[in-house]
């Protein structure tokens, strides 16, 4: 028995959209059905690739009523928490090894008055994300190594994401549980009979002529599996 949350959200990831027309593009997500808009940070440091930082999240900020889903693939992010706040942010997810003190990066998230969220990579064990799940929001199974946009979805994460669903009913906590790497059609139901409230789609959705037909599609896709 899985304790998936009653409606899939889509939280469509911006890396994928066309980068000259950024504003347009969160409108056209937000009137297709988002409720959420994923924002990648990068750094070039903790990934081989860099993308955008706070400026261009406090840009989009007033252009969208879209709940703001941060993912900081940054080295130390305390160090940019307030910074990210200020701009706009409603989530913020660190990942467990980017991060010297993972309880204190928590905290400073928390207490700065916005949702938080940890993260690891494929490679590294779910259980070091256990020891925090009564102080977060949201928990992020990656299902590609993180960095780029377009890989291909890694279905032996599925049991990470099954380990979080049973922790979630066994403690009787709330956490969304998302997925990020490779989400589309041919999976959202997968993911969701394991679990899964929110699923972050880049080229499922951006990559698509219709978006409203995109989301539409995913969110039925996660809603009515047959789990």
């Amino acid at each position: 028995m899985n304790s998936k949350r009653k409606g899939t959200i889509i939280s469509p990831s911006l890396l994928s959209a066309d980068f000259s027309k950024l504003a347009d593009e969160c409108a056209d997500i937000e009137r297709g059905g988002a409720k959420w808009l994923h924002l990648d940070v990068m750094d070039g440091s903790f990934v081989p690739n860099i993308s955008f930082g706070a400026p261009v999240i406090a840009c989009l900020r007033d252009k969208t009523n879209m709940f703001f889903d941060v993912h900081l693939m940054i080295d130390e992010p305390i160090r940019y928490i307030d910074d990210f706040v200020k701009a706009g942010a409603e989530l913020i997810t660190v990942h467990t090894e980017a991060c010297s003190d993972v309880a204190a990066t928590v905290k400073k998230i928390r207490d700065s008055g916005v949702h938080a969220g940890l993260t690891v990579k494929p490679a590294t064990p779910v259980e070091d994300i256990l020891p925090y799940l009564h102080q977060l929001h949201t928990v992020m199974i990656m299902t590609v190594n993180p960095g780029f946009s377009g890989q291909k979805f890694m279905p032996e994460m599925l049991d990470k994401i099954k380990t979080l669903a049973s922790e979630r009913e066994r403690l009787g906590l709330d956490f969304y549980i998302e997925v990020d790497g490779g989400v589309g059609e041919a999976n959202a139901a997968l993911l969701c009979s394991a679990g899964v409230d929110v699923l972050v789609a880049g080229s499922g959705v951006f990559g698509k002529e219709d978006r409203k037909a995109a989301i539409t599609a995913l969110i039925e896709k996660g809603d009515n599996y047959n789990g």
